[in-house]
């Protein structure tokens, strides 16, 4: 498993090992943030609180995760991903 700063399971990925490297490589620049952008999640967890992933954080999911959203879920599809991700990231401490 790639676990990314917000739980994401980037070797799930068809992109990752191939365009992508997962976000610590890329530097938090992912396909659904606007070129040039890093990803807001990244940014404050690796940046701004010196943290691994999101799973150390207590206040996780918070409203950053809300606003870096993927524009390819539904409301009910991103609730589960988030979901999804969460548990990911406590199995990852």
């Amino acid at each position: 498993m790639n676990i990314s700063v917000c739980g994401a399971d980037c070797g799930a990925c068809y992109c990752f090992g191939k365009m992508c490297k997962g976000c610590n490589e890329c530097g938090g620049k992912v396909f659904h943030v606007p070129e040039g952008q890093t990803c807001a999640i990244y940014e404050c967890t690796v940046h701004q609180k010196g943290m691994k992933h999101c799973g150390e954080c207590s206040e996780a999911p918070c409203e950053i995760w809300m606003k870096t959203r993927d524009p390819k879920y539904s409301d009910e599809e991103f609730e589960e991903n988030i979901r999804e991700r969460m548990r990911a990231l406590k199995k990852a401490l």
